[in-house]
């Protein structure tokens, strides 16, 4: 039986990417042995998108209210890209610490997600 998934994100600064997850983002975790954290995510759908090719994988936070999200992270002194308008959603990207980007999203589309499991 899966019991759920497990994504990785590679980075130039784990250490820091770690401390952004855990202190800027509050998601908490356990240390699975010399200080490797592994993070707790809320509730998560998968997508599966056409491509010319395999091997190409995306992370994405979602938000019910990206402007109110966007605010708290300023507040934090995250800086978020300019929300991009699409079919499907609103979407910014958060600069991590190690050099990378997550995008955050708003979906306008229906989520797998049900409001009972949030």
């Amino acid at each position: 039986m899966i019991i759920g998934a497990h994504i990785i994100v590679y980075s130039k600064d784990a250490d820091a990417d770690r401390d952004f997850l855990r202190d800027v983002l509050g998601f908490s975790g356990v240390d699975a042995g010399h200080g490797w954290l592994i993070f707790a995510l809320p509730p998560a759908e998968v997508a599966v998108h056409p491509d010319t090719q395999n091997g190409r994988h995306e992370f994405y936070l979602m938000c019910d209210d990206l402007t109110a999200e966007i605010a708290v992270l300023q507040k934090k002194g995250v800086p978020c890209s300019k929300v991009q308008k699409e079919r499907w959603g609103a979407i910014t990207r958060i600069k991590l610490p190690g050099g990378g980007e997550l995008g955050l999203y708003q979906p306008t589309h229906p989520t797998a997600l049900s409001a009972d499991r949030r």
